[in-house]
């Protein structure tokens, strides 16, 4: 009989990284619409108001005179900083080579969980990190043919470093707050800076509200964004950081998948290569050592 917490996870899982997969061909096709803050701004602005619908008459765990700071780091950890490094650093190095550094992710966050949360660290793990990041490298060598920009290396590691923390960060904090709360002000508060951010720097005028664009920044905003970040925090919260960030190594290749069957991007053999190390490295983290799984059929 399947487990239902087991099958309610990896639905969870497939969502996510379906959603955060398509995201980016979806995103390379808005931008032809609108300039990069603005955008980025107003799906993340957008998204969150939209969770208000379902924080609203949970108004009573928001407590926000205690929690207050909780909110905000997360919004410059994982929104403000992430987004940001991630919008200006595009324009700096090429995309393959920019995703893969920003990547590196699942791999900080491993070793961040290991420091900060006590989660374990054995060799299956370890080999199983290193094993996602060396495939989704190979998917995006193509990336590697444009110019270089330290600028940009430094704006992506940034990206993939805040992002990390903010993950961590709520993971640690997830009893203290409210998931929805979190996940909606956090939101919020991110969006509005990239969107006053755009304001100042970018013009309105530049954005060509037709259907098209309406059409994907509404379900950017709703899937990837509001229903997307939600799904993060839960299996987050629930489970073992580092293994819900391995998976994110798959977000790349159903990124490529998703730019190839809608924008006509070529698929090489390198995108095939990287899929199998991805599906080992994540076996590999999913395995737990004879001694942790004998502790906790005894737990149970």
């Amino acid at each position: 009989m399947r487990n239902p917490v087991r099958v309610k996870s990896a639905f969870l899982l497939a969502f996510l990284v379906i959603m955060w997969g398509i995201n980016w061909p979806m995103t390379k096709f808005a931008l032809n619409y609108s300039p990069p803050l603005l955008f980025a701004g107003m799906r993340l602005f957008l998204g969150g108001l939209l969770l208000l619908i379902f924080a609203i008459p949970r108004y009573n765990l928001l407590r926000f005179k205690e929690t207050w700071p909780i909110y905000f780091v997360s919004a410059i950890l994982n929104i403000i900083l992430y987004y940001g490094l991630q919008t200006v650093g595009l324009n700096y190095l090429p995309a393959g080579l920019f995703t893969t550094i920003v990547f590196l992710q699942p791999v900080l966050v491993g070793i961040f969980s290991w420091i900060w949360l006590g989660e374990s660290m054995y060799a299956f793990k370890a080999a199983g990190l290193i094993l996602g990041f060396a495939g989704v490298g190979i998917v995006c060598l193509g990336g590697l043919a444009g110019h270089i920009s330290i600028t940009g290396v430094l704006l992506a590691l940034g990206s993939a470093i805040s992002w990390a923390l903010g993950t961590v960060y709520m993971k640690k904090t997830s009893q203290k707050v409210d998931g929805i709360w979190l996940t909606t002000l956090h939101i919020i508060i991110g969006g509005l800076f990239l969107l006053v951010s755009g304001t100042g720097t970018e013009s309105w005028s530049s954005v060509s509200w037709n259907l098209p664009f309406t059409l994907t920044l509404l379900f950017i905003s709703i899937f990837v964004i509001a229903l997307g970040w939600l799904d993060f925090f839960t299996l987050i919260s629930s489970g073992d950081a580092s293994k819900v960030s391995t998976y994110t190594f798959l977000i790349p290749i159903i990124s490529i998948l998703g730019s190839s069957l809608f924008l006509h991007e070529k698929v090489t053999i390198s995108l095939f290569a990287g899929i199998i190390l991805v599906v080992l490295s994540i076996v590999l983290v999913s395995v737990k050592p004879k001694k942790e799984s004998i502790g906790l059929q005894l737990h149970n």
